[in-house]
């Protein structure tokens, strides 16, 4: 069975490429995906779908990830968000918006083993995001 049967995954990213890529690669692992190429799409489907998760990019162009995602905590706060970024290092005020921060760097494998692991045991995602001491 495939690690994302039945679950709903919305990524939010401004590089078409990108976008097209992350949704193939988590469409191959079972997972149903929705897309947008900007926050206030991204937002807007939120808004309008049941997403069991999100995979959102921090670096866009009008919203950035982190308002993006503080808007999604406000509308919905019990469903995780992986936030990807190019940059090694984000803000703490940042990264504790989110369930589970990584490169772009780290890979698919990764990727899919963070979602994964978000999806089937919510609690232990902090241990993942790389934060130096949890809340």
């Amino acid at each position: 069975m495939a690690a994302g049967k039945g679950h709903v995954v919305l990524c939010v990213d401004d590089e078409a490429v990108g976008l097209k890529v992350r949704r193939i690669l988590l469409e191959r692992a079972g997972y149903e995906v929705l897309t947008a190429s900007d926050g206030q799409s991204g937002l807007d489907i939120f808004r309008s779908h049941d997403v069991d998760a999100v995979v959102l990019d921090y670096s866009m162009p009008g919203m950035s990830g982190g308002e993006v995602a503080r808007a999604m905590r406000q509308m919905k706060p019990d469903v995780p968000i992986l936030l990807l970024s190019a940059y090694v290092g984000l803000h703490d005020e940042v990264r504790s918006i989110v369930d589970i921060y990584m490169t772009k760097g780290e890979g698919a494998p990764a990727l899919l083993e963070r979602l994964s692991n978000l999806l089937t045991n919510p609690s232990a995602s902090q241990p993942l995001s790389g934060t130096e001491d949890p809340q």
